[in-house]
């Protein structure tokens, strides 16, 4: 199956953010079985990087948190999934190993500013696979 991914951009309502994200590429295309690199680059200090996925007429669904170095997981974990967060490099990864066609959903990447107030970004991207 082909995994289709779709990345769209958007940002909170009513913030001043300075904290920007932006995708690496806006569609990505995998078989099933593939390794999938979910990614953002953003701009600004943050101290976490939070991963949530939505499928269709469900509410977004918690994935995987990092935090100031440490990796919050969902409870119970999603199997698969792991988060890379190089903030050095102001880059954050959503790793997804041996795609499976129920990790067709969109997920959603969400900053977390280092100053206090209800501003965070998100980046959002519609991941569906097909078999081949």
């Amino acid at each position: 199956m082909f995994i289709y991914v779709l990345i769209l951009l958007s940002s909170t309502e009513g913030s001043r953010a300075t904290e920007v994200i932006t995708p690496k590429s806006e569609r990505v295309f995998a078989l099933e079985g593939d390794n999938v690199t979910l990614s953002c680059n953003y701009s600004g200090s943050v101290r976490g990087v939070h991963w949530y996925r939505k499928y269709g007429g469900s509410p977004q669904q918690f994935l995987i948190l990092e935090y100031s170095g440490v990796t919050t997981e969902a409870i119970p974990p999603v199997p698969r999934i792991t988060i890379n967060h190089r903030k050095g490099e102001r880059h954050v990864d959503l790793e997804i190993s041996s795609a499976e066609v129920s990790d067709s959903a969109l997920y959603y990447c969400a900053l977390e500013p280092t100053v206090t107030g209800n501003l965070i970004t998100q980046y959002k991207n519609s991941f569906h696979m097909h078999k081949p």
